[in-house]
């Protein structure tokens, strides 16, 4: 399994949403699994701080860290859609759906745990083990870490 990331700014506009997707596309034309982990488009996330902060000078951790979680999961299913218009299976994930768990900490949280089942359920899996999990999406589309506790 080859796990590619891809900051805000390598998926910040839709012609290098596309670029990533044709690097992405040409791994799993080699034969490879891949997923693939994306951030906010870039300056999104900068962008969403500003307007929490224009309606409280001090936005609570909590609310901030899943206004900012959005980002990720806008870039995700635009990736994981350019993917379908090459041809390429793909499905998104948000981090929970992808099992990524992490602390509590809002604003500084870090990860506890990943249980990668729904990740690896998305994945095409060599022929030996075929009859025993059948599979048919050759990539899977996630985001950054979810936001904390979930």
């Amino acid at each position: 399994m080859i796990v590619q990331k891809y900051g805000g700014t390598s998926v910040g506009s839709a012609a290098r949403i596309r670029r990533v997707s044709r690097r992405i596309a040409s791994t799993v034309q080699e034969g490879k699994q891949v997923v693939a982990v994306v951030s906010a488009m870039g300056h999104t996330t900068d962008r969403l701080i500003a307007l929490a902060q224009s309606v409280n000078a001090e936005p609570p951790a909590r609310e901030l860290d899943m206004l900012v979680a959005n980002g990720e999961t806008i870039t995700a299913p635009l990736v994981a859609m350019s993917l379908q218009g090459m041809g390429v299976p793909a499905i998104s994930l948000s981090g929970a759906q992808a099992g990524v768990r992490t602390s509590e900490h809002h604003s500084r949280a870090r990860i506890r745990d990943i249980k990668p089942d729904r990740i690896l359920d998305a994945l095409p899996w060599p022929r030996r083990c075929a009859q025993s999990r059948a599979r048919s999406t050759p990539t899977s589309t996630a985001s950054s870490p979810p936001t904390p506790g979930w």
